[in-house]
């Protein structure tokens, strides 16, 4: 079963993300959240998501962090990455590159761009 992982301090941010992937519930993709980078870390460590929707700005850990922690401490190089930020920079984009994100998108984002890429990272078909 695919596994996607979201992880945002803002409890809105979590119940919107989770909204727009709950349609892929129905294909057999179970949804998880978390609410700070250590319970992140934890959760990755714990159930291997396949995806990762993953905040920059969050208590205990911060994305970045979390992110290099993933790919490079721990080796994960098959857990997908997406940093999902309001930090739109280009400087910030490098960061979370250099940290190991797959790709970066800014908030606000598209959901159906989010569910269009969590589909491509879990090779669904569209429905």
């Amino acid at each position: 079963m695919a596994k996607i992982l979201i992880v945002d301090d803002e409890p809105h941010i979590r119940i919107l993300l989770e909204q727009t992937l709950e349609e892929l519930e129905d294909e057999g993709v179970e949804l998880d959240t978390a609410d700070n980078g250590q319970d992140a870390l934890d959760s990755i460590k714990a159930e291997k998501p396949d995806l990762v929707f993953l905040d920059v700005m969050m208590p205990r850990m911060n994305g970045f962090e979390v992110c290099s922690a993933v790919k490079n401490d721990l080796g994960l190089k098959d857990v997908y990455i997406v940093m999902l930020t309001a930090k739109g920079q280009e400087f910030d984009r490098q960061k979370g590159l250099e940290a190991g994100a797959d790709i970066y998108m800014t908030k606000p984002f598209d959901p159906d761009e989010v569910v269009e890429k969590a589909r491509e990272v879990l090779g669904l078909s569209e429905a």
